[in-house]
């Protein structure tokens, strides 16, 4: 009677020894399995789809969608970005022709900003390391400063910010010139309805996409991580059309 009574001690212990291991192999594979998801997640983050097969059009400051064909006889007198010359961080000329059928993304910036320029510096930075080896995207930003920006003072805000002159514009020049391009033609502004002047300041986080006809075909949040995400995915949505 010890004896059977020993083995069946012997059988339990043995039973609760297989318990345990398939407990700590259960917790292995939970690990491992929570770990793949979190690490998937991240990545569907990081690789955000544009939200249509086609980009709209705009043409006026609510940013009211417009759907066209690319061959559509209504886009041949819809809104683009007029002619413009400017300087930028390395003394040079900027006009319209530097963009010739090419995408870009501009947006309007001051070197000395204390609040969201450093961030929207970093986003843009963040579109330069994107698109560094890409010649079919630029990117330029216009001073609202002007006076104050000069090509010296862009050049050692360029240097600082790991800015590369050859995809990313620091540009200054005529203030006037500037304020009407972002408020009337870039629609940058979202004060809708309240006329403004050029002695009204003109500070905006506003990213705003071109594709290579000057046509406007987004406006994105340059502070947003997610609206920079979409941003990246509409770029290349246009390189696709």
């Amino acid at each position: 009677m010890a004896e059977s009574s020993d083995s069946k001690r012997q059988h339990f212990a043995s039973l609760s020894r297989i318990k345990r291991s398939l407990l700590i192999l259960c917790n292995i594979i939970l690990i491992i399995s929570c770990g793949s998801k979190e690490q998937n997640t991240n990545t569907v983050v990081d690789q955000v789809e544009s939200r249509v097969e086609e980009l709209p059009y705009y043409n006026e400051a609510n940013f009211t969608p417009r759907w066209f064909s690319k061959d559509s006889d209504s886009l041949k007198d819809f809104h683009s970005i007029p002619d413009f010359s400017f300087i930028n961080q390395e003394g040079d000329i900027i006009t319209q022709d530097y963009y010739k059928d090419k995408i870009y993304i501009t947006d309007f910036f001051f070197t000395v900003c204390p609040g969201i320029c450093p961030a929207m510096t970093k986003n843009m930075s963040r579109l330069q390391s994107e698109f560094l080896n890409d010649s079919e995207v630029l990117l330029l930003s216009h001073s609202v400063t002007p006076d104050y920006d000069t090509p010296a003072v862009l050049k050692d805000y360029a240097q600082r910010m790991g800015v590369n002159a050859a995809k990313w514009n620091l540009v200054t020049g005529d203030k006037e010139l500037i304020y009407n391009l972002g408020r009337n033609h870039y629609f940058v502004e979202e004060d809708l309805g309240t006329t403004k002047n050029v002695n009204d300041f003109l500070h905006t986080e506003n990213f705003i996409l071109i594709d290579k006809n000057k046509r406007i075909r987004g406006i994105y949040n340059g502070l947003n991580k997610a609206s920079v995400n979409q941003l990246i995915a509409d770029v290349k949505t246009l390189q696709a059309d």
